[in-house]
Order: structure tokens, then sequence, then C-alpha cells
């Protein structure tokens, strides 16, 4: 056996070992060990390998199978340009605290710096936005090597797990190789390969400890603020909220999950000029990284607020937090104050803000415009019991923000640093690795934009697995969210259209078959309904909307609902 395989081999035997399932790869001549070895374990049935020949898909696919699963996941690529296409999701798995592995194959230290091909410099690529960095040394036939090479494996995922003191996150290994880089088909190498008895991991994990218990001291008058984060933080805000009697703002990646006997502010109740100044509360707690709203950031910058540090990060951009927690308060059942009254003020502001909203849009639904927020809503309401929705970022989080809370439904979304690159990759990744769960079948959400800048996440090979996704994208021809900001201002008019609102007449239909991948165009919401029924494989799901009409509508509802709370 060559001193490339033999490493692969490990490797790889290692990362099952330690708790993968998935791992993703793109072809490369460099990284053929590393192949090879993942074919085998995937003919095995140890883990499920997906190929991808573009490198960002493949490192966004990662991203989601691992955002899904909670596992890590390993994304392999070949050296050279290879390795920096994954850098957008690497800084997304960083943000957002997910285990992605960065296996990068190199060319051996002799030939760097020496104008061989397809060589860059990867040693620390990434920067300060990987939890770990190693340079796994270029195999040769020496003992002693196996138990480095297995070990170095157990640190790496526990660094991508957050058992070593930081949040968990991306880590990278960057594997210099030596030609031979097949199979030779000889087993003997110098020392046994084996691992440890029973495929136990080299080096058992230690997680880190978990965070000390806190008291309930916060005053009765309290707001909750749920931003995307941990689910496990989520439901403690959710159940001391539920204690306490207090409003709970949860953005739809928060991972709220099912509401228990909890008031949702909706959030158009916190954009009410002069409102909030009335009834502005004693504290805000704030969960989670809230990023969707400013009326939400005024809420908390205006508020003495505590804010939950997870990932890592400073949670405070607004520089007005009093006080950091390592965790959520636990519920007192002694000495919690309650004041019925100030649950009693939302909820009655809560209604009629909803009713306020409700006329203009039912009056647009019945003028016949497909209205955004209305998808957004008919789009969650379609996910099955035990189903996923994956939400793009820009408008399409917002709208589904907008539509209100849907009772238990999981909604992930790339807000680490809430980029639309990647956005089809991610979700297919993401409903792969929820159905492996035994979860039901998933469905996406994203706007035009995002979903040609990552069109190419629908190239599957014929051996590829394949999700039950069904991906709805919401085309308004072009960038609507810029329409709602000050952008969009008449004194701008003519500049907006070229810089901002980026009109593109893509065929998405022709695009889409280009793939194979079955598409259905819908101009009205009863045709919407009817696509929305459940169907097996990878299809998508084109809603034809009016930006301008959207944008209008926007400003139509928010003005209702500031006139009725006035």
């Amino acid at each position: 056996m060559n001193p490339s395989t033999a490493l692969a081999t490990v490797l790889v035997d290692e990362l099952v070992r330690g708790g993968v399932r998935e791992a993703v790869l793109s072809p490369g001549s460099r990284s053929a060990p590393l192949a090879f070895a993942l074919h085998a374990a995937d003919a095995a049935g140890r883990l499920r390998l997906h190929v991808r020949i573009d490198e960002r898909s493949a490192a966004f696919l990662a991203l989601g199978l691992a955002k899904a699963s909670g596992r890590p996941v390993p994304v392999v690529t070949t050296s050279g340009t290879a390795t920096a296409n994954l850098h957008p999701a690497v800084l997304e798995a960083d943000h957002s605290g997910t285990p992605l592995l960065l296996l990068t194959a190199d060319r051996p230290p002799e030939l760097r710096g020496t104008g061989a091909n397809q060589t860059v410099d990867q040693l620390g690529l990434y920067g300060r936005a990987v939890r770990s960095f190693v340079e796994l040394g270029t195999p040769g036939e020496r003992r002693g090597d196996v138990a480095s090479w297995r070990s170095t494996t157990c640190r790496v995922l526990s660094a991508a797990l957050g058992d070593l003191g930081t949040p968990p996150g991306p880590v990278h290994v960057n594997v210099g190789l030596r030609d031979p880089l097949v199979p030779d088909g000889d087993p003997a190498w110098v020392e046994p390969l084996d691992g440890r008895p029973d495929d136990a991991p080299w080096t058992a994990r230690v997680p880190a400890s978990a965070p000390v218990r806190l008291p309930d001291d916060l005053p009765a008058r309290t707001v909750v603020v749920l931003g995307d984060g941990p689910r496990a933080d989520a439901q403690a805000a959710l159940a001391l909220a539920h204690h306490r009697g207090w409003p709970v703002v949860a953005e739809p990646s928060s991972g709220a999950g099912p509401v228990r006997e909890v008031l949702l502010v909706p959030e158009l109740l916190l954009g009410a000029p002069g409102w909030l100044a009335a009834h502005r509360p004693d504290r805000v707690l704030v969960v989670g990284r809230p990023t969707l709203s400013r009326a939400v950031g005024q809420l908390v910058a205006g508020s003495p607020s505590d804010v939950v540090a997870r990932l890592g990060s400073w949670p405070d951009p607004t520089g007005a937090a009093s006080r950091v927690l390592p965790g959520v308060p636990a519920a007192d059942e002694d000495a919690a104050e309650v004041d019925p009254g100030w649950l009693e003020t939302w909820l009655n502001a809560s209604y009629a803000a909803d009713d306020a909203a409700t006329a203009p849009l039912e009056a647009a639904v019945l003028s016949g415009q497909v209205v955004e927020p209305v998808v957004a809503g008919r789009v969650a309401g379609a996910v099955p019991p035990d189903g996923l929705l994956v939400v793009g970022s820009s408008k399409p989080v917002r709208d589904l923000f907008l539509a209100g809370p849907q009772a238990g439904l999981r909604v992930l979304a790339n807000r680490g640093v809430a980029g639309i690159d990647g956005m089809v990759s991610t979700a297919v990744g993401a409903a792969l690795a929820h159905q492996a769960g035994g979860g039901a079948a998933a469905y996406a959400l994203v706007g035009d934009l995002t979903f040609l800048h990552d069109s190419g996440g629908l190239v599957l090979g014929p051996d590829e697995p394949r999700p039950d996704l069904t991906v709805v994208v919401v085309n308004n021809d072009g960038g609507a969210i810029f329409g709602l900001l000050e952008q969009g201002g008449p004194q701008h008019a003519g500049a907006f259209e070229r810089l901002f609102g980026t009109s593109h007449g893509v065929d998405l239909g022709a695009l889409c078959a280009a793939s194979g991948t079955p598409h259905v165009r819908v101009v009205d919401l009863v045709e919407l309904d009817d696509a929305l029924v459940g169907a097996p494989g990878l299809r998508v799901v084109e809603v034809v909307t009016d930006r301008a009409a959207a944008v209008a509508l926007d400003r139509a509802v928010r003005a209702a609902v500031s006139l009725a709370l006035a």
C-alpha cells in the first residue's frame, strides 16, 4: 500500500468512528486518495457520499447536511482554487456554529512555492474563521503515523463540535499528498492500520460541560426576543416566557418550534410609531441573533437588555446590553414575579396589529395579486408534520416573519452571515440529512436572485442521493428587498433599477430543464396550492409576483398597523 492510500484509509475510518455519516466530494487529482477511501466507505454502508462538480456548491451542501443533522460533515477538495471556493460556506459555518470539516488536498511541501501546477498557499487559508487548522504531515512509510493520524482526526472532530472550550464551527485539515495517488492493490503497510476495538474512536470525546444554571432575576415587564440560534436555547426561553407571562418576538429560524401557550408578537407591532415608546419593557432578554428587523433592533437598543452569549461571540451589536449571560435563566417556581396586565397589553395590541394588517392583504389577494407574505404562509402551511422548511435570506425570510408563526415548523436558514449564496445546495443538504433521520418532505423558499446565484445546486449526477425537496422560487424579476430600504426612495429612481433592482429576465423553466429538474410556473394562489401538494424527488415551483406591487403592499400594511395603534 502506498502512503497516500494508507493515510486516506485511516482518516476516513476514524471520521466514521467519530460519528461522521455524510461526506461531500468534489472531483480532483490530488484528492484522489481521499476520494477512493470515501467511495469504499460509501460502498460498505458506513457513510453516504455526495459528489458535486462545483466546490462552492459542495461546501454549502455539506453545510446543509451539518445544520440539519448536528453532525460534522467533511467536504473534500483538490488543491488550488478549489479550496478558495469553500470560503463562503466556511464563513457561514463560523458565524452559525455549524460543524463543517474542510479536507483540502495539497501538493507536498517540496512542490510549494516552486511554480508547480495547481498550487496555492493553503496554510491558514481561512484565517480566524476556523476553530482549528491542522497541517497533516505528508505521509511516508514509517511506523507510528497511524496513531498520529487517528488522534489528529479525533482532535479536529472535537474542535468542530465545540469540545475544546470553543463553540462548534468549521475546522480545516490540509493534507499534502505525494504520488502515487491511487490504490495499488497491495494491503500491506509498515504497521497495522487498525483502530480501537468495536469501532470505537481512537480518543473518546469529552463534551464541554453544561452551562451554569442561572437564576431568573428578570423583572415582570420583560420581552423575550428570539433570533437565529440553538434550538435548545429557544426552547428554554419559551418555557421561561410561559412561566412568567412574557410576550415573545421569534424570528422564523430561532428554533422556537411548538408554541407552548406563549404570545408570539407580530413584528408589525414593534414598527408602529409611538406604540413601542409607550410600552417600553423594563428588560429585554435576547436569545440567539436577531437580524431581520430594524424594529426589533430598536426594541433591543432602546431597553435595558440581557443577551445570551453563544457561538463564542459578543452578541451586542448596538452596544446597549447591560448583561451578557452564559445561558438562559431557569424559571424560578417560588420567586418569579408575574404581571398579568403586561401580557394582556401586548396581547390586545398584537390582535389589533394582526387585524389591521389583514385588510390590505386580503384586498390584494381578492384583486388577484400574488402576495409574497401570503405565499410564504402557504408554503409554511404545506410543510407536513415532521417536515422541514429552509428559507433564503433577504426578502423571503422577512415575508415568513411577516406571515406569522407556524406552530411546530422546523425552519433552517443561513443567518450566520445572512448571504444569499449557496442556498439551493444548503436546502438539498438539509433535506437529505433531515430525511436520513426519518424526517418528512422538505420545502425551500427562496427569491429569484438567490436561486440564480446557486442554480448549479440543481446539478446532481445520476448516482447521487436526491431528497424529497420542493424549492419554491418567488420570482419578482430582481431584488425586491432593496425597494424597502433607503435605496428605494424616489430620489434614487434613476439609478435604482440598474444598481439594485437588477432585473434579469431569466427563463427559470429553461434553466431547470437544463439540469433535468421538474419545474412548474404558477401565477395565482390557486395554482400555488395545487403545486405545493407533496411529491417525491427534487422539483422547482416558480411563483411569479410583481416587485413594485410587493413593495407598495408592504408599505400599505405597515401604514395600516400604525394607524390602528396610534
